[in-house]
């Protein structure tokens, strides 16, 4: 008899297969990545099997802090017990959505306290980036495993004592750094050829991530009732609310001022400087300089966006290797070809969001959409023998991750000395940015050799804010 189970199987890992080749992945690797993901078991930690979840920063829908929800609560073992907002409309919101997706969720404004509730065990951290050391220390400390989104700190001090703090209390952290996982396998692949010597010896790397939006002069309005703005800023300075139209030192777009975050350089650049830290294989370290090539004059007036809007940043490793971060002043690339081999049709512009790899006998470049090669034989199948060991398994759910993680207190993939190593190259180079200065890094010591640039390693707290 024929067993239709099987065939059923059989037909949905053909279909797959089918579909992460026609995404653009080589037929051997595809197999690889759909027998990773399909052979996965969840686990399930605690006596009763549930995993008690707080999402802190719910935000208005659609937000980040919304595909975090639905990625986690795929996992039936997941229970969201708390939402947390200053932004009493997000609250009522979020409380309302949890509810109604069957979670009896109780709403808080001060994270103080959902981090100290008996009734929440892992933390999903999604507020902007100037909230995001302070929360995830506190809620370590109060023996809780936190998810926080990327750029994991708003500045270098903040990195270090976010790893003393980890190794300390012993919590999982993941870092939302979800290309190392997601994106059908491709900035992995990817990682794996660069580090299998496919393209040989790099020479550069060029992270493209987009220019920063401009605003000029913001009006000060009175803060929407139901925002507290005063909890909203927290450590940072006591500064009007601001709106005109779209444009805000609020939601969303507090990204475009250096004040809450580090325009796209912590943006996009935490992505894709962390999947060129993985190819040089430097997770945890760093370069050793970092100038400022070219970059356009920020708004100055204060009451307004006051990120470069274009700028290239170069880092330089002990290697030679240099790696060039802009707002897509790249190489435009001819000649370069898919998986299949088949050529790609126009130049790749210098602008195309990605990482460029250069070596000295290759070219690759990706994408969260593309993965091209100057050659078809880059993407030749890698020998087991040769095959880089980036990581213990090859996860692609990064929210998976960090839940399997919860239950074996193994280290994420994207684990503190990762988040924390990534984002610091980004911070430098937004330093060497505002200071518009070539400086020396010492990646062990975390110093530069100019005075005025170590000044920006940490900024001053506002009140009682205070690192744990």
């Amino acid at each position: 008899m024929l067993d239709r189970g099987n065939l059923s199987r059989r037909g949905f890992m053909t279909r797959s297969v089918a579909a992460l080749t026609a995404a653009g992945l080589p037929g051997w690797y595809s197999h690889e990545f759909f027998g990773a993901a399909s052979g996965a078991q969840e686990k399930q930690p605690g006596a009763n099997g549930k995993l008690n979840i707080g999402v802190i920063g719910v935000g208005p829908r659609p937000r980040r802090s919304n595909d975090l929800y639905n990625a986690a609560r795929k996992f039936k073992h997941v229970n969201f017990t708390a939402v947390c907002d200053v932004d009493g409309r997000h609250l009522e919101s979020a409380v309302k959505q949890y509810k109604g997706d069957g979670y009896a969720v109780k709403g808080y404004k001060d994270f103080r306290e959902l981090v100290t509730s008996k009734d929440v065990d892992a933390v999903i951290v999604a507020v902007p980036d100037h909230w995001h050391a302070i929360i995830a220390i506190a809620a370590m400390k109060a023996g809780k495993d936190v998810y926080c989104e990327k750029p994991l700190t708003l500045t270098v001090e903040e990195a270090l004592a976010m790893k003393k703090v980890t190794a300390e209390t012993k919590r999982v952290l993941q870092t939302g750094s979800q290309q190392r996982c997601e994106m059908a396998g491709r900035f992995r692949l990817a990682t794996e050829l660069v580090r299998a010597g496919r393209v040989g010896k790099i020479q550069t790397l060029e992270c493209r991530i987009g220019s920063n939006p401009t605003s000029g002069p913001i009006k000060a309005v009175d803060p929407p009732k139901e925002l507290d703005w005063d909890m909203w800023l927290g450590p940072t300075p006591k500064v009007p609310f601001r709106l005109d139209g779209k444009k805000t030192n609020c939601h969303y777009e507090f990204r475009w001022w250096y004040d809450y975050s580090g325009g796209k350089m912590t943006d996009w650049g935490a992505h894709h400087i962390d999947i060129a830290q993985w190819m040089l294989n430097m997770d945890g370290s760093g370069p050793v300089s970092v100038e400022s090539v070219d970059a356009a004059k920020p708004y100055d007036g204060g009451d307004g966006y006051n990120c470069h809007a274009t700028f290239k940043v170069r880092h330089t490793y002990a290697n030679g290797v240099k790696m060039e971060v802009s707002h897509g002043a790249g190489s435009t690339v001819k000649g370069l070809v898919d998986t299949n081999g088949n050529p790609r049709k126009g130049d790749l512009t210098g602008g195309e969001n990605g990482v460029l790899v250069v070596g000295d006998s290759g070219t690759l470049f990706v994408s969260r959409g593309l993965l091209l090669a100057s050659d078809k034989a880059i993407f030749a199948p890698i020998k087991e023998a040769d095959m880089p060991k980036l990581y213990p398994s090859r996860p692609s759910d990064h929210m998976k991750n960090f839940l399997d993680c919860v239950a074996s207190r193994a280290t994420p993939i994207c684990g503190v000395e990762v988040g924390a190593g990534s984002v610091i190259v980004c911070h430098i180079g937004t330093i060497a940015l505002r200071t518009e200065k070539k400086l020396k890094w010492d990646p062990k010591a975390y110093k530069f050799d100019d005075d005025e640039a170590n000044k920006m390693l940490s900024r001053k707290r506002r009140g009682d804010w205070k690192l744990g």
